[in-house]
């Protein structure tokens, strides 16, 4: 019973972004359906999950910038810049890695369209200062969905790999901030995050 509430507290904290706790006894089910319809387009009239149709969309460009952060020891960071990471180039690792995940994005996140990308970049900005790595990704499409998703498992299977590298060197390493920078195309048009 008390998992029970808590599954449904969490998919109405989910819904709303709000914690669901005190008022999920007063939230009907077809409050939670009308949230979900209103908010999510992954959701049905019945409140059920759902990939979106988009048949009758346009195709146009689209392009989305990630952008997320690895954290490390500066010995750590200074062993990547010196090529003695025992695994080998991390940088080449991850960035073969990072655009190996983009192509198979919607093989790992169930709504998510399978795309024909026409373009992945991948690039690390390097702070010796802070320990610090920021991986940026941007991704094309010519298409009728846009390529937010792709860019941000980019920069996500990118910076996992940085740790899989280097982790027998620094255990401590974090993954960081990972979010959607800019994306244009589409009826939503230009999207620019606030500084």
């Amino acid at each position: 019973m008390a998992r029970h509430f808590f599954q449904k507290s969490i998919f109405l904290t989910l819904l709303t972004g709000q914690r669901g706790y005190a008022n999920f006894g007063t939230t009907s089910r077809s409050e939670v359906q009308k949230i979900s319809m209103t908010k999510f387009s992954h959701f049905d009239e019945k409140g059920k999950a759902r990939m979106i149709d988009v048949t009758a969309k346009e195709r146009s460009v689209r392009k989305a910038v990630a952008r997320g952060k690895v954290l490390m020891k500066k010995k750590t960071l200074s062993l990547i810049e010196r090529g003695e990471i025992p695994k080998g180039d991390v940088f080449v690792v991850a960035k073969i890695a990072g655009i190996m995940a983009a192509k198979k994005t919607s093989e790992m996140i169930p709504m998510c369209h399978p795309l024909e990308l026409t373009g992945i970049d991948i690039r690390f900005t390097k702070d010796a200062d802070l320990g610090e790595i920021t991986i940026e990704a941007t991704v094309q499409t010519v298409g009728r969905t846009g390529v937010e998703m792709e860019a941000m498992t980019a920069v996500s299977v990118a910076a996992l790999t940085i740790y899989d590298m280097c982790k027998s060197a620094d255990k401590n390493i974090v993954l960081s901030d990972i979010k959607l920078i800019t994306k244009h195309g589409g009826k939503s048009g230009l999207f620019i995050r606030d500084a």
